[in-house]
């Protein structure tokens, strides 16, 4: 088991809010990542780290280290994956709205390939390639229509979903794509959605993957990938007790249920595993305000520094880690300094006695916290520790 141990001595000299990322928890992760799918894939399953939960430049710099290539959603990711060290070869660019100058500079950058969404990106895609004089890896983002059983914001494989194109028009695409000079399909991609705890769905996506590729091969189509995205969550609740995702089960799950050619390998797209519990949020106690029915811990942090609680009611444990005598515990509502009702971090949450001045940690706040931080009230974005 391993525990994240807050340097509270340090702490207490830095101006809060920040966020405080373990940098050995994260290469235990990337570690296990690397072991768990050696183990179950070989060569074959290459891991694709998804940018757009962490783009911290020592991160990623870290991710860059250990091996994995990147997903990306936006240039600006894309240059960041390339300045940590992550290779060319070894980037994919996903999201269903690519501008003319994004394609033209992926083009450029010669990356591995254009997870597509739609027929008019694919039409794009081709102008822009012939324009440049160069060829377009293309893999076709199929929406399974599979219900990933996690929040409707985070689900991205229903057929009500903007993402990937209805595989009932897949024969059609597939055409679209061969019959195009400046295009080169590669392969499939999928990604069902987030927080995924019950792997039911991706074992009905590997069922659904192998129906396709026995249909295309059948119709004299070969690919070279297939692209399963990501989406295996965390314990929010427990961030000690699971620092680490249980990834073998994870990789295991698509190897027992993937039943492809021998030639094709299989890309994976994980965020949210690999870099949310190596990080925390640490914000300083302003006030306890004494309420007639609740105690409100009013915090130095707030929306604009962690997002999800009033984006998604996520959870997130917090700690106070300035006193940690369980036998003082009291009930508190955690609360932000932004003037909106839905800048909270907890409700009736049981905290060791908290005081002006108190640290508290906000925990498993590694993905989608400083990346999706912003300036909201014109406050300062939190640095990072």
């Amino acid at each position: 088991m391993y525990s994240t141990n807050f340097p509270i001595r340090q702490f207490n000299a830095i101006p809060t809010p920040f966020y405080f990322y373990d940098l050995k928890l994260l290469d235990a992760t990337l570690a296990e990542i690397n072991s768990a799918a050696g183990e179950a894939g070989g060569d074959k399953f290459c891991v694709h780290y998804a940018v757009k939960a962490n783009a911290n430049p020592v991160v990623l710099n870290r991710i860059a280290q250990a091996g994995l290539g990147a997903d990306c959603v936006s240039m600006g990711e894309i240059i960041a994956a390339l300045s940590a060290g992550i290779d060319h070869s070894k980037i994919v660019f996903a999201g269903v709205g690519k501008t003319d100058e994004e394609i033209i500079q992926g083009l450029k950058a010669g990356i591995a390939a254009f997870n597509v969404e739609s027929i008019p990106e694919i039409e794009n895609i081709q102008r822009l390639a012939a324009r440049e004089g160069t060829t377009a890896h293309i893999a076709i983002r199929v929406n399974p229509d599979i219900d990933a059983h996690t929040h409707h914001y985070i689900t991205t494989g229903l057929a009500e979903n903007k993402f990937g194109i209805d595989r009932r028009a897949l024969p059609e695409v597939i055409k679209l794509v061969s019959d195009a000079e400046n295009l080169k399909l590669v392969g499939l991609h999928f990604h069902i959605g987030s927080q995924i705890t019950d792997f039911t769905p991706f074992k009905i996506l590997s069922e659904r993957i192998n129906l396709l590729v026995d249909q295309l091969a059948a119709e004299g189509i070969e690919l070279e990938t297939i692209n399963v995205g990501g989406g295996l969550g965390i314990d929010y609740d427990n961030p000690d007790a699971n620092p680490i995702p249980d990834f073998k089960l994870y990789f295991r799950t698509f190897a027992d249920n993937l039943k492809l050619p021998a030639h094709i390998k299989v890309h994976f797209e994980l965020g949210r595993a690999v870099v949310a519990q190596c990080g925390s949020l640490i914000t300083r106690v302003l006030y306890v305000k004494e309420g007639f029915e609740k105690k409100f811990v009013i915090v130095d942090a707030g929306m604009s520094d962690l997002i999800r609680p009033a984006l998604y009611e996520a959870y997130h444990a917090i700690e106070n880690i300035s006193n940690t005598d369980s036998a003082t515990e009291q009930t508190y509502d955690i609360a932000g300094p932004i003037c909106e009702s839905s800048d909270v971090f907890g409700t009736d949450r049981s905290l060791p006695t908290v005081n002006r001045g108190n640290l508290l940690a906000i925990r498993s706040a590694g993905s989608y916290g400083e990346v999706m931080a912003s300036h909201y009230n014109l406050r300062p974005l939190p640095p990072a520790v």
